[in-house]
């Protein structure tokens, strides 16, 4: 509870929404860390800012939301689970320790191969084999050098931690500038009807954030770059009731998307968004008045980083507290960080969304996976992790025909709510 509290206070919210909360349900996501509350403050943080009353955040179901959190686990596409984990991803021994890599998207594999001198053709006992007799500040550096990705895993740093969380889990920063703008439409049943989202993100969290806002009614555009894809599996996951596009972000349509947008959603890295002049500040700058979501990695203290969430648990210490012996390291039972970032982002622009119709200006909100990790290292802990219970998943199934295809998804954390089916990734047209 006190964590909720606490969230939605640095949000800015209603403080009248915390009146009478419910004591928080047990959320099965074992872990020596308390990985299920971090998920239910993250998930009642968007229910709260959605308009639903504290009451009602008894409504919303604890096994649904550590379903949710491990969506990628319930996905099925023909009635089969995709592999979504690539062979160059995982844990690697090295000659002084460990090492975390991330390999799901081809580059990426493609850079960790160049930088251990691997032909095209290596499986993972290749690379076991390269490693084994590097150490591993090394072999990051090699990795990393090349432009793929790699940390060490290390312990956890209690006085860094700390000092992360004195700052607020979201930062918002607002500017003056803009007028008072209302929405285009009345929202109909679903409060965020009427409000236009440019997502421009992968992966989890982004996506998850705009998963929900399109749960809630919006318009959500997600514009990839041509050059990039996205595995199917990670789209068909997220993607529930957004369009989806390809452009280039160079080209004048883009800009005229921007034009048109209430809130833009960036997760890229900061060197690239800058160079396409999409740095949160130029587009406060160009474009008055939109909202601004911003996610990294590792946030401001090291803005020149690239990472996902298993980089992060695995450098941060999590992956030591979670590990299931002595030996190798463990992860938590979900991609965390990036569930509650997505939940946490999407909290804020709706209460950003409320002050921008009252006050105008522009407005930004801004977090990390390594602020949240952060978060969590400080939330208390047990001794084991407590094992998995089996669940009968069928209450908490949605299934939608995309692309002829037979999708089964994990319905939606806010139960007052149905997702809308994902569309094929790259099928749309870039218009609002």
């Amino acid at each position: 509870m006190r964590v909720l509290t606490r969230f939605w206070r640095e949000l800015g919210g209603d403080p009248g929404r915390l009146i009478d909360l419910p004591a928080p349900p047990v959320v099965p996501l074992p872990s020596r860390l308390s990985t299920g509350d971090l998920a239910w403050a993250s998930v009642a943080a968007a229910a709260l800012a959605s308009g639903r009353a504290a009451a009602d955040l008894t409504a919303m179901d604890p096994v649904r939301i550590a379903l949710s959190y491990r969506s990628d686990r319930m996905l099925r596409i023909d009635g089969a689970a995709p592999s979504v984990w690539s062979p160059y991803s995982g844990f690697w021994v090295t000659s002084d320790g460990w090492i975390r890599t991330h390999g799901n998207y081809p580059h990426h594999a493609a850079a960790m191969r160049a930088a251990l001198q691997l032909t095209d053709t290596a499986v993972s006992r290749d690379i076991s084999a390269a490693l084994a007799s590097i150490g591993s500040r090394e072999a990051c550096a090699r990795i990393s050098g090349a432009g793929g990705l790699a940390v060490e895993v290390a312990d956890e740093r209690p006085e860094f931690d700390a000092a992360l969380r004195e700052r607020p889990i979201v930062e918002i920063q607002h500017t003056e500038g803009a007028p008072a703008r209302v929405l285009r439409h009345s929202p109909g049943d679903r409060p965020l009807e009427g409000v236009r989202v440019l997502d421009l993100t992968r992966v989890i969290a982004g996506p998850v954030c705009t998963r929900t806002l399109a749960l809630l009614g919006a318009d959500v555009l997600r514009i990839d770059p041509p050059h990039l894809p996205e595995p199917e599996w990670q789209h068909l996951d997220t993607g529930h009731g957004k369009r989806s596009a390809l452009l280039d972000a160079r080209s004048d349509r883009f800009r005229e998307l921007l034009s048109g947008a209430d809130v833009v959603v960036l997760g890229y890295h900061p060197s690239a968004l800058a160079r396409l002049g999409l740095a949160p500040d130029a587009l406060a700058a160009e474009h008055p008045g939109t909202i601004v979501l911003d996610l990294s990695a590792w946030g401001a203290e090291q803005p020149a980083r690239r990472g996902f969430d298993s980089l992060v648990q695995a450098e941060s210490g999590i992956a030591v507290i979670e590990s299931a012996d002595a030996g190798r390291p463990g992860a938590l039972p979900a991609q965390a960080l990036d569930h509650s970032a997505g939940y946490l982002l999407a909290a804020s622009a709706m209460i950003l969304l409320e002050r921008r119709r009252l006050h105008g200006g522009n407005w930004r909100a801004s977090t990390s996976l390594r602020r949240i990790a952060a978060e969590l290292l400080g939330m208390p802990r047990r001794q084991e992790p407590g094992s998995d219970a089996d669940i009968d998943t069928t209450a908490h199934a949605a299934r939608f025909t995309v692309a002829g295809r037979q999708i089964l998804t994990t319905r939606p954390v806010l139960p007052w709510f149905e997702f809308e089916a994902p569309r094929p990734w790259s099928g749309d047209q870039p218009r609002w």
